[in-house]
């Protein structure tokens, strides 16, 4: 069976460090940092007081009163991203068969704002306990896709991924492969969350897994940097338009990038630390481009997942050698994460964007907050980890990497067109 070819025609996205794609490109490039005091909630008991929040939004443009009451804020996120998305392409919904667009999106911890303030508020009313009609339809992780599908009257497949920190890569890699295999015209993915509640910085403290430099909100997340002391947890949503080639190019659609690989597999290693020699993650990226046709030496640039863990970012490492031995230090690598923070399962989508926007304009974004002093000796300081600064090349291809608790690692590949 031949396969399709699958286009890149759309990117919508809601980020700490913009309310639209371009202005998170931009940011990107500029080497800004999206972290901040949190203001979300009242963050005085928990030992991190900061995060990746999304700024000066004004949801009500989009969703009237019954729908910001009706709607967790991960879900007005994904169709935020979804919207901007769609109008990207240019793709005229009354025209196409909405039967053959669908949308595989991707998340996390689905409505946590939700069951939080449910749970928080249950029984104040006069001693009754009492739930919202809204509580579990608000809640549940398939909400963000189903309402994407709802809003816009999308008629395809329709299904959600929930695979930690990689959601939104898994839910990439379906709709590629479903758009190959010649069963869909075009797939709205990608993912969303909004974990910044109590009980999600306090969770992930006792875990000791996210950052407590206080001090320095904005410097906190510093992958491959010896001082790092865990991730920034933060808040987002990214949508890429996946197109079946042919149809993009006869509607006259602009194509960002090709997608030509994914790969994904499992660590089967431990529930939330990574093999530490990265034995799955190098071979996820292995099927990737294997799945590409391609091989190691044409990729150019890794958007590394990068999350600025002691033990995560040493795994990585170890992969990306592992795979490319020496010609690792041709490559570019950065984790964008050290300016977005860490969006969950919105991480993949955002990290996939930034890609295809490296692809487009030939520049490849920075790992921020690393100074030369801070070199750790665990990592290879040859690399060329684009530290601080954007570095323009020319790009042929460029893999997103995204790994989540439970050993789930997923890598996709883009082409530059």
């Amino acid at each position: 069976m031949e396969l399709k070819r699958v286009a890149v025609t759309g990117l919508g996205a809601v980020t700490p460090l913009g309310n639209t794609a371009a202005d998170t490109w931009q940011a990107m490039l500029e080497g800004k940092s999206g972290i901040d005091t949190i203001t979300l909630f009242d963050s005085s008991t928990c030992k991190t007081h900061f995060a990746g929040e999304i700024k000066g939004l004004d949801m009500t443009e989009l969703f009237d009163r019954k729908e910001m009451n009706r709607l967790d804020r991960y879900t007005r996120l994904a169709i935020l991203s979804a919207d901007e998305a769609l109008r990207d392409s240019r793709l005229d919904l009354e025209q196409e068969s909405l039967d053959s667009i669908g949308v595989i999106w991707g998340s996390g911890m689905g409505g946590m704002m939700t069951i939080e303030s449910e749970l928080t508020d249950f029984g104040r009313s006069n001693g009754i306990p009492h739930f919202s009609p809204f509580y579990i339809p608000k809640s549940i992780a398939n909400m963000g896709g189903a309402n994407i599908s709802l809003r816009f009257g999308l008629k395809g497949i329709c299904y959600t991924t929930v695979s930690a920190c990689a959601s939104s890569a898994h839910a990439i890699a379906d709709a590629f492969n479903y758009i190959r295999l010649g069963k869909g015209t075009a797939i709205v993915t990608g993912g969303s969350d909004a974990d910044i509640t109590f009980s999600g910085i306090a969770g992930f403290n006792s875990m000791h897994a996210n950052s407590v430099r206080n001090d320095s909100p904005e410097t906190a997340s510093r992958p491959f940097s010896k001082s790092r002391d865990g991730f920034v947890l933060s808040e987002g949503a990214a949508c890429l338009i996946l197109e079946e080639w042919e149809h993009a190019v006869a509607r006259g659609a602009t194509i960002y990038a090709e997608m030509v690989g994914a790969g994904m597999n499992a660590d089967a290693y431990h529930m939330t630390a990574p093999d530490p020699q990265g034995t799955g993650a190098a071979k996820v990226m292995q099927a990737a481009i294997e799945d590409a046709g391609i091989t190691p030496n044409e990729v150019d640039y890794i958007n590394a997942h990068g999350t600025s863990t002691p033990l995560g970012d040493i795994a990585e490492v170890h992969a990306i050698q592992r795979v490319w031995g020496d010609d690792a230090y041709r490559l570019n690598i950065s984790s964008t994460k050290s300016m977005t923070g860490h969006m969950m399962g919105a991480a993949g989508a955002v990290e996939a964007l930034a890609c295809i926007l490296a692809l487009r304009d030939g520049m490849v974004p920075p790992t921020i907050n690393h100074a030369q002093e801070d070199n750790d000796e665990q990592i290879d300081s040859r690399l060329n980890f684009t530290f601080n600064q954007a570095q323009k090349r020319a790009l042929r291809y460029a893999l997103s990497n995204t790994f989540g608790f439970g050993g789930h690692n997923a890598c996709l590949l883009f082409k530059h067109v």
